[in-house]
């Protein structure tokens, strides 16, 4: 029997859903986590699909791990937990091409790709939905360049350190996009907020608006004049009677 998980490299912790699934096979829950553990350790900080073969007679089972998805690949490469919620308006990382090439060199033998070079193009098309730059540029831009074998070096010789200098390049860039972006969401606030005060002030310009001035009175309710004629009654001096 195969039991399909994905769990955490190198840190898969005992639960329900692993209780119910390999519980009733009588096998050594402790011991499985701790060969899942072992043969994930290199994916630490990723989540890793494994497939646990069980044979129920003999109780003994087989692990099979496969390589993370390519946005968890990336997502560790930049130490990020979630990729962007609008991934053309607001960047969330800025990664070298070589990590790329790294990335696509490691899932190749997984992907529907002829070559690595096709493999690339794969893994820069996750960065266009992930909200990543790469070499300080939009992923649509680096596409664009590796048709055009500005990269051609780095893929066919798989080339995938990062020079000290480089990775300081990007992250003073990316330094910068993430101001420009936290700037532009501050305005962005202020201005629904402005426009918000500007609607609200409006509404209560407004004739006939509760509360604005020359508002027309509610139906059924006293006007000043209707309820200043009771007290001018009564104050009143009573006729004399001839």
């Amino acid at each position: 029997m195969k039991v399909k998980l994905i769990v955490d490299g190198g840190s898969m912790q005992p639960g329900p859903a692993v209780a119910q699934q390999l519980g009733p096979m009588g096998i050594n829950l402790g011991k499985v986590i701790a060969d899942v553990n072992a043969a994930t350790s290199g994916f630490k900080g990723t989540k890793v699909p494994v497939e646990i073969d069980v044979d129920p007679k003999t109780k003994t089972f087989t692990i099979k791990v496969s390589s993370p998805p390519v946005s968890e690949l990336i997502k560790k490469e930049l130490g990020l937990e979630s990729g962007s919620g609008a991934a053309g308006a607001v960047k969330v990382g800025n990664i070298a091409f070589e990590r790329i090439v790294s990335v696509a060199n490691t899932k190749l033998p997984n992907l529907l790709a002829k070559n690595l070079k096709a493999a690339v193009k794969l893994i820069v098309g996750t960065c266009v939905s992930l909200g990543v730059l790469i070499d300080n540029k939009e992923a649509k831009e680096i596409e664009k360049d590796i048709d055009a074998g500005k990269y051609d070096n780095e893929i066919k010789n798989v080339i995938t350190e990062v020079s000290a200098d480089k990775k300081k390049s990007l992250d003073d860039h990316f330094k910068e996009v993430k101001d420009k972006q936290e700037k532009a969401k501050k305005a962005a606030e202020e201005a629904a907020a402005a426009a918000e005060a500007a609607k609200a002030a409006a509404a209560a310009a407004t004739p006939g608006a509760p509360g604005a001035a020359g508002a027309t009175p509610v139906a059924g309710a006293a006007t000043p004049a209707a309820a200043a004629a009771p007290a001018a009654a009564a104050a009143k001096p009573e006729a004399k009677k001839k």
